[in-house]
């Protein structure tokens, strides 16, 4: 009997179905795991989410074919919805394609606590969402970001993930948890987040603020829109001594009514400080200049901000007001673990302290180098910070680009012998691709994540729990050789802090 083409057509499609089905793997992870390359594919394919309005929560789904010719066309999104018929829509996802780097060779080892995971291929590049082609036997991720709408009515939604795989659709649920509180609109933590001001300044910095941190500098002609759009609420004059590491020669300080007039450019609800010096604290000899800078800042009512450990000999600008000649001191772990009694010195008169990070300079501290686990970019913004008193967070570039590729990270040989992968590049350029703009890094939106957890435990101070919140804080976080390298003991954290503000808005997530 000879079969109609129609039906000849259905098997065809039911045959090819089945073999692909049989041969595809499509399931979700937390954001705070990597995918490996070649790990063996889970059977979870509903994700469960928590976060307050105004917050990004993230998430991913990993898509792997055991046979060639595969390729992912879409991952559609539907509504989220509510039982009392609230909607979230669907545009609050944005969808990126997970590109790996090769990191070879590893961070240097130094044996201690906190340990690279050494050379080979690492999840990083966030690029928008393309339709690859699987390659068989290898996992392809992909990142997700909710954006939760300030104004969403608080309470559990569900909607649906839909990947496209060769015409074949996998569903999976997504749970999602709003609750009852709002992060405000600029971020409690500060930041300075160094950029090299090319043409792809303005990408970066809008990069950077969408992930609630702060460009060191920024246009004037750009503040206004940065304030209200992106909750920026700080930046740098500008002004430099030119003293550094290795390099102690700083030149007079600008004159009070230049200062001025650079102040007066600004906006004024955005919060000024001049970074005026680098990584000091064998140049000595030049105290009495710096103190010169800070009297002239000062007088101009801005803020002298500079990497340093704090000393007895900068406590005082000369101006016999007792005012320090430093406001803001920014250290490494390593200075910070070195000067203790300095650091809560300078904190009891009202100067600021912020943290920092590059390179690997220890053995125990958190690294932002890409061969280390994501737990250590979120660790040191959020619980760490707030367990120590600090107010903020630098980083000395984010787009440090070079290397023959787009995807180069390896740096061997320049910052000394050795390579530190991915310092100071925190964003791709895409140029290579033909695509306008950068893309974020995985790195940026765990730093992300940390700025929000500093927002958790900041409102529940607010709100007279603050006692409470800094005990779990520091069960995840105590200081810099005391924390978790568990990604479930920063999620718990998490979670436990956003159901006590839900709690204390009214319990609005029923």
């Amino acid at each position: 009997m000879r079969l109609g083409a129609g039906i000849v057509l259905a098997i065809a499609f039911i045959a090819q179905f089945s073999f692909i089905r049989r041969d595809l793997s499509v399931w979700v992870r937390p954001s705070l795991e990597r995918i490996s390359q070649t790990e063996e594919p889970s059977n979870v394919r509903d994700i469960v989410l928590s976060a307050a309005r105004g917050e990004v929560e993230s998430f991913q789904i990993a898509v792997r074919s055991e046979s060639s010719g595969a390729s992912v066309g879409q991952i559609l999104f539907s509504d989220l919805h509510d039982k009392a018929g609230h909607a979230i829509p669907a545009s609050v996802f944005t969808l990126y394609t997970e590109h790996y780097v090769e990191v070879s060779p590893g961070s240097p080892d130094l044996r201690g606590k906190n340990r690279p995971l050494g050379k080979g291929w690492y999840a990083d590049a966030l690029i928008p969402f393309v339709s690859p082609e699987l390659t068989a036997g290898r996992n392809q991720p992909f990142w997700v970001d909710v954006s939760i709408p300030r104004e969403t009515n608080p309470g559990p939604y569900r909607g649906t993930y839909t990947v496209m795989v060769n015409g074949v659709a996998v569903t999976g649920s997504i749970d999602l948890t709003v609750w009852n509180f709002v992060l405000p609109h600029r971020p409690a933590l500060k930041s300075s987040f160094g950029t090299n001001g090319d043409s792809h300044r303005r990408a970066v910095e809008v990069e950077l603020l969408k992930n609630r941190l702060a460009p060191a500098q920024a246009s004037v002609e750009d503040e206004r829109e940065y304030i209200d759009q992106y909750g920026m609420s700080s930046v740098g004059l500008g002004f430099w001594s030119g003293a550094n590491y290795g390099n102690c020669s700083m030149s007079a300080p600008p004159a009070i009514r230049n200062l001025q007039r650079e102040r007066k450019r600004h906006a004024a609800d955005l919060q000024l400080y001049n970074y005026s010096a680098d990584e000091i604290d064998a140049c000595a000899g030049q105290f009495e200049m710096l103190k010169e800078w800070a009297r002239n800042l000062h007088a101009a009512g801005v803020p002298n901000l500079v990497t340093m450990t704090p000393t007895s000999e900068l406590l005082d600008d000369g101006t016999g007001t007792g005012r320090s000649a430093v406001d803001v001191w920014v250290l490494l772990p390593r200075m910070y673990d070195r000067a203790v009694g300095a650091v809560e010195t300078v904190k009891r008169k009202g100067d600021e302290v912020w943290s920092y990070n590059t390179l690997s300079q220890d053995d125990y501290s958190p690294k932002w180098l890409i061969d280390y686990p994501p737990v250590d970019f979120r660790v040191q913004p959020g619980f760490i910070s707030q367990s120590l008193g600090l107010t903020g967070l630098l980083y000395w570039r984010v787009d440090f680009w070079h290397g023959p590729h787009w995807d180069s990270v390896n740096n061997f040989g320049t910052f000394g012998e050795y390579n530190a992968p991915g310092d100071g590049m925190l964003v791709y350029r895409l140029d290579a691709m033909g695509i306008d703009g950068v893309a974020p890094s995985m790195r940026l939106k765990w730093l992300r994540d940390g700025v929000e957890d500093y927002e958790y435990v900041e409102l529940l101070k607010n709100r007279g729990a603050g006692e409470w919140a800094l005990g779990l804080a520091r069960s995840a976080g105590r200081n810099w050789t005391d924390w978790s390298r568990d990604p479930s003991v920063l999620q718990s954290v998490r979670q436990k802090l956003g159901e006590r503000l839900d709690q204390l808005a009214g319990n609005g997530a029923k």
